[in-house]
């Protein structure tokens, strides 16, 4: 059995458990993750939409999008807790929301072609101007 890990929007109304299974984590640049974050980017750690389990709040959330994508916030306070991707396969968890410290780390900035111009990447990880084309395990 894996280690769980606990996550929760900023007014604790709704909270998660994660496996700390993730397969993949970025950082996304793009302008819809700036503006649902409120940031430069959005760190997110990816994983099977199957491994995510509302602990509390299940009627406390609203999403942007349809069941094969969307964004999940908080009702409440508008955290942005996860967004379902992959033809609604997978979960980009928003690592800002997780209590517990994940395994994984953002391996890539992605979406650097439409990057806040005010922000300067300042590590040694992979740029993509756009997604990267990877297998199912990878961003």
């Amino acid at each position: 059995m894996s280690r769980r890990l606990t996550g929760k929007c900023f007014c604790g109304a709704v909270q998660y458990e994660v496996a700390d299974e993730f397969v993949y984590a970025a950082n996304c640049h793009c302008s819809n993750c700036r503006r649902t974050t409120g940031s430069a980017f959005k760190p997110f750690a990816g994983i099977e939409r199957e491994k995510l389990a509302l602990a509390e709040g299940h009627h406390g959330l609203i999403h942007f999008g349809d069941d094969s994508g969307h964004d999940a916030h908080c009702s409440r306070c508008g955290s942005l807790l996860y967004s379902l991707v992959r033809d609604g396969a997978y979960v980009d968890v928003a690592m800002g929301t997780l209590v517990d410290d994940p395994t994984i780390r953002p391996t890539a900035h992605i979406f650097v072609g439409s990057k806040a111009p005010w922000f300067t990447i300042a590590d040694d990880l992979p740029q993509y101007e756009g997604h990267v084309v990877a297998g199912p395990g990878e961003v």
